[in-house]
């Protein structure tokens, strides 16, 4: 697919139904840019392009109904991951062409240089738009590296591995949460959040000149580190720290970050910066200092079922339960 100009587009949420040809073209060329589409054959076209609203990328769904190619100019500003969710697609960038089954591999392909895809008739694919800014910083701060170098990514990867299985559950995650009423689109945090835990897997998943980086153990020092942390956690509760920004603290590797955090306090990162707010939240609940929805909001809380599920695993009752025996 071709390129997204990010400085002027909003990912906003898109569904479009065609039988029309020139409709699914006019349609690929609004929601991306110029490109040349061919549709094999005089078989029906049952095109459909859905994208929903994120904040840090564009993810869609697409599919023909027909076999399809696209040839595009040179990606300039995005780098663009597809994941197919049946049939088959081929890429040719550079002097290189690889190709895909749904289940066993996805496609990368890179800003500078054209490309040639072709899809089967039975395809259809997330297709995920990453504006350099956003993938390259955030690399950067995994890596442990100043922002805006541009991430070499081979242009397939294997889905078959656990952590290429574990990128599919999260893509499929990712769209179907985005694409919800009233789900993590309409809590900008945790939508960050999500959105950034998913560019996390990418990188950790397609190989790129980064992966080593990103994979590494440290020495005897990650723990001293881990614990700095930790500290920096509990004295900094309010923070909206996201898996990245504390590997950026921690100057190790994301592997390293989550094995540091076992090893050391015995749950994931995730799962102490969450404890340390539920203290928080507590603490406030005890001394009523509000009602329970503005104390959740106040520390992050903002999805009450999952809220109300992880203070009774901790504290044995339920927040309204806790605010009532303050009274």
């Amino acid at each position: 697919m071709p390129d997204l100009d990010t400085e002027s587009r909003e990912n906003l949420a898109v569904s479009f139904r065609s039988t029309d040809r020139e409709a699914a073209h006019d349609q690929l060329t609004k929601t991306f840019a110029e490109h040349v589409l061919q549709i094999d054959g005089e078989h029906d076209l049952d095109f459909r392009l859905d994208v929903v609203p994120s904040q840090q990328f564009l993810m869609s769904r697409i599919q023909f109904g027909a076999a399809v190619g696209f040839e595009a100019p040179p990606m300039q500003s995005c780098y663009q991951i597809n994941i197919p969710i049946d049939g088959s697609a081929n890429l040719t960038q550079g002097n290189e062409r690889r190709a895909v089954e749904a289940g066993s591999g996805g496609l990368a392909m890179r800003p500078g240089e054209p490309l040639l895809l072709r899809w089967d008739a039975r395809t259809s694919q997330y297709a995920i738009k990453l504006p350099r800014a956003s993938i390259e910083a955030h690399a950067a701060k995994l890596a442990g590296l100043p922002a805006g170098e541009n991430i070499e990514f081979d242009l397939s990867f294997d889905l078959t591995t656990g952590a290429g299985r574990a990128l599919v559950a999260t893509a499929d995650f990712t769209y179907a949460e985005l694409a919800r009423p009233g789900g993590v689109v309409a809590l900008p945090w945790a939508r960050r959040e999500l959105e950034s835990v998913f560019m996390s897997q990418l990188l950790w998943v397609i190989p790129n000149q980064l992966t080593a980086l990103l994979n590494r153990t440290d020495g005897d020092s990650r723990h001293a580190r881990i614990r700095e942390v930790i500290d920096h956690i509990d004295r900094h509760p309010d923070l909206q720290l996201t898996v990245a920004d504390l590997t950026e603290l921690a100057g190790v590797g994301p592997r390293a970050l989550q094995t540091g955090f076992r090893q050391v306090v015995g749950v994931s990162p995730t799962a102490y910066v969450r404890g340390v707010r539920l203290d928080r939240v507590h603490q406030d609940l005890v001394n009523g200092r509000g009602s329970v929805t503005d104390i959740a909001a106040r520390w992050g809380f903002y999805h009450p079922g999952h809220f109300a599920r992880h203070y009774r695993t901790r504290f044995g009752m339920t927040p309204s339960e806790t605010l009532r025996r303050s009274m």
